[in-house]
Order: structure tokens, then sequence, then C-alpha cells
């Protein structure tokens, strides 16, 4: 069975802002690792419109970076759902559009690895907050920059209950970076 893995970056005051992260070579890789053990990305509208602007002009034109230029024809290449009811039709490669989402396709896409290692990744805050409302989500890898905006979009934005995660371990980058593992905790919602 696949896992589902809440990936994102966020600042130290806790704003999801792309902008604002810090995207070097040892990032990137990490992120090229957890690609490639993932068969599907789950994006909302915002978050696929910024992706979609983006990385295929890298594959076009490479940056020349090795983990950037890698980065790019993964996530290029991955299939991709997006949820929006604003869309009417997605053009990026391997994308696919819904208009709701359903608990009970999206526990079918987990079981459908039939216990195979390749995992799903949701990438959106909104995504997040709502799969974690299902109960859907079984590790969040959050990846925490030493940046303060002030100001932005919170991922845990419209939370009202409370839900409690177990540390499964940190990983510290170069940069500052560090990226935290967590899954649901036993008795939490799940």
């Amino acid at each position: 069975m696949g896992r589902l893995i809440a990936a994102i970056n966020m600042t130290l005051d806790g704003y999801c802002d792309h902008t604002a992260m810090i995207s070097d070579d040892e990032i990137h890789q990490h992120y090229n690792e957890l690609l490639s053990n993932a068969d599907t990305l789950i994006y909302g509208r915002t978050t696929y419109q910024l992706m979609e602007s983006y990385w295929p002009t890298v594959v076009k034109s490479p940056t020349g970076k090795k983990p950037t230029d890698e980065f790019a024809v993964s996530i290029d290449n991955i299939s991709k759902i997006v949820f929006t009811r604003t869309l009417k039709d997605v053009n990026w490669k391997n994308s696919k559009l819904k208009k709701e989402i359903n608990r009970e396709e999206l526990l079918e896409l987990k079981q459908s690895h039939k216990g195979g290692s390749k995992n799903i990744l949701v990438g959106s805050p909104s995504l997040i907050v709502a799969l974690m409302q299902l109960d859907l989500i079984d590790e969040y890898q959050l990846c925490v920059h030493p940046v303060i905006v002030g100001s932005g979009l919170p991922l845990f934005k419209n939370i009202s209950d409370r839900i409690s995660l177990k540390l499964l371990k940190t990983k510290t980058f170069g940069c500052g970076s560090i990226m935290l593992y967590y899954e649901p905790a036993t008795g939490s919602k799940r």
C-alpha cells in the first residue's frame, strides 16, 4: 500500500511561500529522492499553476545545476492530480483534473499500489489540511527554512481540532533548513 505523504516547504514562522525558500542543490536532491519513491503528486490549483508555470521551462532550458534539472524532469514526468473547481482543463504533461476530493477514491489510490513502495505526495497547503481532516495523511515532511516573512499563507489554516503528531526523525541541511518527519500519533484521529 502506498503512503500519502504531505511534503511542503515553509518559513520558520509557518508560512508557505515558495519565493522565500532556499532552493539549493542539497534540498533539490532531497526532493529528487522523494519523487523517485512516488508515482503521483496531488496539487490544488494555486500550487499546480505555480509549478506548471516554471518547471516545464527548466526541462526545455536546463539550468546546468544537476539536482535542479533532475527535479524538473522528475516533476514533469510524474502523474499529477489537480483538485480545483475553477480550472476547466490542465495542460501540464501527465496531469488530470478532479473537481471534488473523494476520500474513498484516495483510499483506493493508496491501496492500488498492492504493497508497492511508491508513494503519493501532496504539496498544497489547502489540500494538506483537507486530507488531514479526512485522516488520509500517513506522514508529514515539513521542510522549515531559516526565513521569517511575517505574513502569507499559513500551512495549517482553518484547523479546529487538535491533531497530535509523532516525530519520526529530522534531517538538517547545510543551508540551515530542517526537514521534520512526523506521522499521526497513536490515538490521534486515526
